[in-house]
């Protein structure tokens, strides 16, 4: 298969596979409370749209603030949607520190550190073919503990001790109902609805700079992808333009600094001495028809290699000593044929000598003709 060809089929794959899959947006809280820690607040809660912090409230500042510009701005416009997060906020905390001692008293866990967490929220999909998908989990001290199960609209325990406090849960139908009411109705509404609000932010895309990397000459080939957003994106590598699986490990979407992601795909080549033109990285950016396509050169990888310097540098030392010697002996012979003394021959040798000298003392003091620079210390975790 030529590069074309290659290049159209993994265009059509990937416009197939994007077709097939609209894009999913997510709202979704995430709580803390704990007792018995002394540097930590009691209560956190934090807000996120598609992954992105919008909001920030701790027991200690008691008031919901929010983390993006464009949540500012909705804020000053409606302060009483700043008012009613705080509200609800300080109700959460409330039944957050009852959850905390219901549990330490039901497991008689009296004294020392204890933490209740647990998340909560919504998915749904821009052309809402896809129903409405809600998530609920319960942990206690860092174990999965309680979740909700949607479709059945019951609580399942991920621990036996849990199985106590699911069963009044599961025989209530006010929670129930509230559940349902809140997973498939309120949670994608308001979603959406701060969807909106930050579409210029939350709905960006930024394609990323892609760049092929290698430690060693035996190492894995890295092709490493930064600066993207959203963080839903695919990163694969394909041989004659089908995707790749052996010798291939796919690594996770992290964060940057700078509110963009990062991912990498690794790449172990069986045949070093395969032709390599057959191996392309592929990106591809939900949200984005074209995927970007890497071809594997050897040309292009980046790596901390450090070239062979011996014989550059000895080359270049030993002709200055010829050049510098040279330049002596015709200023002698120069000098003799003008008349002049034996003395001032040696002192004017002695000073054409002196950059070699200077030379000589700098190596000595650790100072190199040239340096090379690392490229790559090593490819990101």
């Amino acid at each position: 298969m030529n590069k074309m060809a290659m290049r159209v089929f993994v265009i059509l794959a990937l416009c197939w596979a994007k077709s097939a899959n609209a894009a999913r947006h997510s709202l979704t809280y995430i709580t803390t409370a704990s007792s018995g820690v002394t540097s930590f607040p009691e209560y956190v809660e934090v807000g996120l749209v598609d992954g992105v912090v919008i909001y920030r409230y701790d027991s200690n500042n008691r008031k919901a603030e929010p983390r993006q510009d464009w949540m500012s701005q909705l804020s000053s416009a409606d302060p009483e949607y700043l008012e009613f997060n705080t509200w609800r906020c300080k109700t959460n905390q409330k039944r957050a520190k009852d959850k905390v001692n219901y549990l330490t008293e039901r497991f008689n866990h009296t004294g020392g550190v204890h933490i209740v967490q647990w998340i909560y929220g919504c998915e749904w999909d821009d052309d809402e073919t896809v129903k409405v998908r809600g998530h609920y989990q319960l942990a206690y001290d860092g174990e999965d503990f309680l979740s909700l199960d949607l479709e059945t609209q019951t609580w399942v325990a991920a621990k036996q001790l849990a199985g106590n406090l699911k069963d009044p849960w599961n025989n209530d139908q006010e929670i129930t109902e509230y559940n349902d009411f809140y997973m498939n109705r309120y949670c994608p509404k308001w979603g959406k609805k701060l969807l909106d609000q930050g579409k210029s932010s939350l709905l960006r895309t930024e394609l990323p700079s892609v760049s092929l990397l290698q430690r060693t000459p035996s190492s894995p080939i890295v092709c490493h992808a930064t600066g993207f957003y959203p963080p839903r994106a695919k990163l694969f590598w394909t041989k004659d333009g089908e995707e790749l699986h052996q010798g291939v490990t796919n690594g996770e979407v992290l964060p940057n600094p700078d509110g963009t992601y990062q991912m990498r795909a690794q790449l172990k080549l069986p045949d070093p001495s395969e032709d390599w033109e057959r191996f392309t990285c592929v990106f591809h950016l939900d949200g984005v028809e074209e995927a970007l396509l890497t071809n594997l050169d050897k040309e292009a990888i980046l790596t901390n290699r450090k070239p062979d310097q011996t014989i550059p540098i000895a080359v270049s030392v030993t002709a200055l000593v010829l050049l510098v010697a040279a330049a002596a002996v015709i200023g002698v012979v120069m000098r003799r044929r003008a008349g002049k003394s034996a003395e001032t021959d040696s002192n004017s040798s002695e000073e054409v000598l002196n950059p070699l000298n200077r030379l000589t003392k700098a190596t000595a003091h650790g100072i190199r003709p040239s340096e090379s620079v690392d490229l790559l210390h090593e490819a990101p975790a």
